[in-house]
């Protein structure tokens, strides 16, 4: 599998209104709280429910091993707002994941991030395409998605940590040259 040729640890990124930077020991109460929401974990493949302090803990340790792929804290403010992330699946692929805390939905900052993600993905660790998957029921996440121009590659089963079954998800993909060709860099 191949991990970024930049460390993501040494990594921000700066977008209008968030700053994109490696998850810290000091983050694992605000994760927990956030991605601990039945209605955020839910809709992540992950996520189990209930999400305590220690499993969130656990987590940033993973992913400050490298063991996570590339793994951003989404802050506004200072604040922890959610988490972003991509991991290889191949030398020319990268799965897209992210989550934004229920009290900051319906603000913009998802489609920010993602955003910032993907021009990372692309501009560092030139992958050929990214996808990305959400569960069918939900919506937000495909209209996210949809901005973006992923084409739609399917349907499959996926399994969900905090449904405690698997969930039918929705499957795209978007390729480099056609992200990059008309891609908003703001």
């Amino acid at each position: 599998m191949r991990v970024s040729r930049l460390q993501p640890f040494h990594v921000t990124i700066r977008t209008p209104r968030l700053l994109l930077r490696a998850p810290l020991p000091s983050d694992a109460a605000p994760i927990a709280l956030l991605a601990g929401e039945y209605e955020v974990a839910s809709m992540t493949g992950t996520i189990p429910h209930p999400y305590s302090e220690a499993m969130a803990a656990e987590w940033i340790a993973s992913a400050l091993a490298g063991e996570e792929g590339v793994v951003f804290a989404i802050t506004r403010s200072g604040a922890l707002i959610g988490c972003t992330g991509y991991r290889a699946f191949g030398e020319d692929h990268a799965e897209l994941g992210y989550w934004i805390g229920k009290p900051y939905w319906g603000m913009g900052y998802a489609t920010e991030a993602v955003r910032a993600l993907i021009l990372h993905a692309f501009e560092a660790d030139g992958f050929a395409y990214l996808t990305v998957g959400h569960f069918s029921d939900n919506p937000a996440s495909e209209r996210i998605i949809a901005k973006f121009g992923f084409t739609p590659q399917g349907r499959e089963e996926r399994d969900s940590a905090a449904r405690g079954v698997k969930a039918h998800c929705l499957t795209y993909r978007l390729d480099r040259a056609k992200a990059l060709a008309g891609f908003d860099r703001s």
